[in-house]
């Protein structure tokens, strides 16, 4: 039995005083294990890792993005590079981050309504086999290439969205989005932003339906119990404990849309301009991904610094979306309030 005493050692007790009214004082030492100190010290290298990591990569980025952002645009490689005629940096680059912007609140507002609607189905609506059926598929999603889901979108989603774009066209064309002539070869935006919004389904679908499934079964139970119907227990009882995880979940698909490359490089037929048109195949906002992926092989040393600056700003953007996910889960989440009142005590 002397083995397995505690790794604690408890100090001599000090003799108290009869008439005290406090109790005495017991100091306990705690000794630390092996194995609590590998592991300390290897989720902090990891912890430091990603630091450097992501340093690391911001200090590449503007190092080698540093000498076109403050180049004379109007000689040398960069003067009328891609056909365009810029004066700076911040000209060329305007129009690549207003596509790639463009580009994800398309895929957002398309994809995140389905996202939530397949969540919510998965956590209360379907039978537990067909949840977890259904919940495999969906994550399954996240590990297929995204120059798949370009070929996917190439082959099947430009010629069935084609009757859909002449629909839109023809009776909400008073509509801007909508104007222009509609392409014959379903190479749009809007495709590009439909293959989008399936591409972001796992990130959004697996966050909500992990903080749904987080509610205290107590108050769907007192919903439930009160009279409420189910989707009145999801309305007054899921979604409002699930707002900040909800939120925090768009935003990080809103991260992964910007940044992605092959799909929308193999799908829309873009142009370095801004528009909003959704149903055209020749006025097509650029992103910044697919940008890099087309013109970075045969781009000369300044060229290619031109990009890498725009990889600059796509990974600033990114990095925006991402903290600010984060504020809004440690703003809105669940112990927000406790947090609050403790620092205002």
């Amino acid at each position: 039995m002397t083995d397995t005493v505690s790794d604690t050692e408890t100090a001599p007790t000090e003799p108290t005083d009869p008439n005290a009214s406090t109790p005495a004082r017991t100091s306990i030492v705690g000794k630390r294990r092996l194995g609590d100190s590998v592991f300390l010290g290897l989720s902090t290298t990891a912890a430091v890792s990603i630091m450097i990591i992501l340093a690391g990569v911001a200090i590449f980025l503007i190092i080698r993005g540093l000498p076109a952002i403050t180049a004379n645009w109007s000689e040398g490689d960069l003067a009328g590079y891609q056909n365009g005629q810029w004066s700076n940096f911040w000209e060329y680059v305007g129009p690549l981050l207003f596509g790639s912007v463009w580009a994800a609140f398309i895929a957002m507002i398309i994809g995140t309504p389905v996202a939530i609607g397949i969540a919510l189905f998965i956590s209360h609506y379907a039978p537990r086999r067909v949840a977890g059926a259904l919940g495999y598929v969906v994550d399954l999603l996240a590990a297929v290439p995204s120059i798949v889901f370009g070929l996917w979108g190439i082959i099947v989603m430009r010629p069935l969205l084609l009757p859909v774009g002449e629909f839109l066209n023809q009776y909400l064309g008073w509509i801007p989005l909508f104007q222009g002539p509609v392409s014959s070869t379903g190479s749009t935006m809007l495709t590009g932003g439909v293959v989008l919004a399936v591409m972001i389904l796992p990130i959004v679908t697996s966050i909500t339906r992990e903080i749904f499934l987080q509610t205290p079964r107590l108050h769907e139970e007192a919903a439930l119990a009160l009279g409420a119907t189910r989707w009145e227990m999801i309305r007054l009882s899921v979604f409002p404990y699930a707002r900040s995880g909800m939120v925090s979940a768009t935003l990080l698909g809103l991260g992964r849309a910007l940044g992605e490359t092959m799909a929308i490089a193999l799908i829309i037929s873009p142009s370095l301009i801004y528009s909003v048109l959704l149903l055209t195949d020749g006025y097509n906002s650029q992103t910044i991904a697919a940008n890099i992926a087309l013109n970075f092989p045969i781009a000369t040393d300044l060229q290619r610094s031109a990009l890498i600056g725009t990889g600059l700003m796509l990974f600033v953007i990114s990095l925006a979306v991402n903290m600010f996910a984060r504020y809004i889960i440690g703003a809105t989440g669940p112990g927000a309030k406790g947090r609050k009142k403790g620092k205002r005590s």
